[in-house]
């Protein structure tokens, strides 16, 4: 009787592979003291409601504990979360989320006095208020933010309000990830040598790239019936979610959800029109791409399932942990002596969680509080797509270690707009350390395919979750509702649109908006594209410009958000005002994809040569 693999407990994963929460706070008691500190606080803060009209030093000492009180809380909120996330199925920790949730509403509630009293200050008192009180001068560009955003920022008791609502808000993706994460059950298929492996996403994502069809089809087959099974329920969760976008959006007098969200970081609307006009231009070439897959496969008949296999033959890159450590170390060399002492502390133990466990949030990120170093998690499964998520994270995780090295607490977080920007980068510098270094052709084949396969995921695919985005919020937006059929015909309308005629759209692919955890983010996925954009455009200054390009791209990663996105980007000589960047970053697809074309090509004629003789 074949044997059926089962995920390991928590605490089967070896010390060394998991990450060290213990570095932000070594027991429950911490935890518990330092919230005690924030409860403290917040009557302090209360005090000052009705006195920043007194005076530059009144306001400095309230901008100063607000500060305080909410680093706090950022400890205290990334520790609950990153527990809950390494196994959801300790009640325990997901009280810690909730306790820590509700704090920090209570904390929103204690200080929503203070940008509305900032604003109903007379005509140049913050001026003045710069002026005799030098202290203050740390917080002129958050000033000049807050005057920025006046015809968008309510009275005192609105804006109390709005704060109130903020743990309700909160409850569209904290219902869709524990049901996603904790709740979902997948059934059991047979893998390639027909043992019996129950089904979840991190294995979804190396069963659909097996080389064995039938197992790529069942895996297909397999999630979205689980999926469908909650489909109204899973609705009704993004439909909830797009409504609060739209409520908060109206609330402050906003002509849009999209214009709100991109108005936080002083992103003009036509950055993400350009993304769509430009991606649309350039869909013939993801449909030249969709074709060489099906010829490339020997398919009378592409469908989804097919996307992510390799079409490179007779070659697998089977990648353990400690080996990808060795490459993304050297893959990144370029990046210079600062950026390599920190990566080596990065990967001695400690800021990782490897493996997948029980219970384990699906997928990757980076994260951390203030004051203690990043952490990276991960599920790594030893393809080289988890090679390109190491490096991927390290460079969100290095992005905020020597943003929070030099930054003040409240310049300290980049803005979401640049935050994939870094991680993208690293994946620049890895596939062109492997382009050069591998000698294997069919190894060669496989890393290009790779990064083609980057492109259209990152590029082409997250522009097309971008636009479906924003055809769901302005649906609501209308007066319309989103039900399940409603959701599904506008995704599968948009698969049709993007991946062209070689390709058979399956009706289960209408339902992949259910399991996007990155529409409860509120139109962030555009930025993984313009990221992407950004990224090949330095990757390709540091290899050619060498010191000097590093030099600029240390300063982006250092600058926080102490000016805005666009100008940090600037700074490290990328304008994404401008489609430019898309542009190029497409023309590099082309190129890639003709060197593809070109290389399978001959690979075909040496295998048939070899036939013949």
């Amino acid at each position: 009787m074949a044997e059926t693999l089962t995920l390991p407990k928590r605490e089967e994963i070896p010390a060394e592979y998991r990450w060290r929460l213990e570095d932000i706070y070594p027991d429950q008691d911490k935890w518990e003291a330092d919230y005690a500190k924030v409860k403290e606080i917040l009557p302090e803060l209360r005090r000052f409601a009705g006195r920043l009209g007194e005076g530059g030093q009144v306001l400095l000492e309230c901008l100063r504990l607000r500060d305080k009180a909410e680093e706090i809380h950022e400890r205290l909120f990334v520790y609950a979360r990153m527990r809950r996330d390494e196994d959801s199925t300790r009640a325990s920790s997901q009280e810690l989320v909730d306790r820590a949730e509700h704090l920090g509403v209570e904390l929103s509630e204690a200080t929503a006095f203070i940008a509305p009293e900032i604003l109903a200050l007379p005509d140049g008192t913050i001026e003045r208020y710069l002026a005799e009180t030098p202290d203050l001068e740390l917080y002129r560009h958050y000033l000049d933010e807050l005057l920025r955003l006046k015809p968008h920022t309510l009275s005192p008791s609105e804006e109390r309000i709005l704060a109130l609502a903020g743990q309700l808000a909160e409850a569209p993706d904290n219902i869709f990830t524990m049901l996603n994460d904790a709740d979902l059950r997948f059934p059991v298929i047979e893998d390639e040598d027909g043992r019996k492996v129950e089904l979840t996403k991190a294995r979804y994502g190396r069963f659909i790239e097996s080389r064995n069809r039938r197992v790529r089809r069942d895996a297909f087959k397999a999630l979205y019936e689980t999926y469908g099974k909650q489909r109204n329920t899973l609705a009704a969760i993004l439909s909830a979610q797009v409504k609060r976008d739209v409520f908060f959006a109206r609330a402050r007098r906003y002509e849009s959800a999209r214009a709100a969200a991109l108005d936080g970081e002083s992103i003009p609307l036509e950055v993400y029109d350009n993304l769509i006009a430009t991606v649309h231009e350039h869909l013939p070439l993801l449909h030249r791409y969709v074709r060489l897959r099906r010829q490339a496969l020997g398919l009378d008949e592409l469908h989804m399932y097919d996307l992510y296999t390799p079409i490179v033959p007779e070659i697998e890159m089977e990648i353990p942990y400690e080996k990808a450590k060795e490459q993304v170390v050297r893959a990144l060399a370029p990046l210079g002596a600062e950026y390599r002492q920190v990566l080596l502390e990065a990967l001695k133990g400690g800021w990782i969680d490897v493996f997948e466990n029980q219970g384990k949030y699906a997928g990757g990120y980076s994260w951390g509080a203030y004051g203690v170093h990043p952490y990276i998690l991960l599920n790594y499964q030893s393809r080289l797509d988890d090679l390109f998520t190491l490096a991927h994270e390290l460079g969100h995780a290095l992005h905020t270690y020597f943003s929070h090295a030099t930054q003040p607490y409240i310049y300290a977080h980049y803005g979401i707009f640049v935050a994939e920007v870094a991680s993208t980068t690293n994946e620049v510098l890895l596939f062109d350390y492997l382009h050069k270094t591998l000698e294997n052709d069919l190894e060669r084949l496989f890393v290009i395919n790779h990064f083609l396969e980057a492109f259209r995921t990152t590029v082409y695919r997250q522009t097309m979750f971008a636009e479906f985005e924003q055809l769901i919020h302005e649906e609501v937006e209308k007066g319309g509702s989103l039900s399940a059929e409603r959701l599904s015909s506008i995704y599968y309308d948009l698969n049709k649109k993007y991946f062209g005629p070689d390709i058979v759209v399956d009706e289960e692919i209408a339902l992949e908006w259910a399991r996007i955890p990155h529409f409860y983010m509120n139109f962030y996925v555009y930025k993984y594209a313009t990221g992407f954009s950004a990224a090949v455009a330095l990757g390709r200054k540091i290899l050619e410009e060498g010191e000097t390009a590093v030099a600029r791209y240390l300063q982006f990663l250092r600058g926080g958000s102490c000016r805005y996105p666009l100008e940090l980007l600037e700074l490290a000589g990328v304008d994404m005002r401008s489609p430019e960047p898309i542009r190029k970053g497409l023309a590099l697809f082309a190129r890639l994809l003709d060197e593809m074309e070109a290389r399978l090509d001959l690979l075909k004629e040496k295998m048939r040569e070899r036939s013949d003789g």
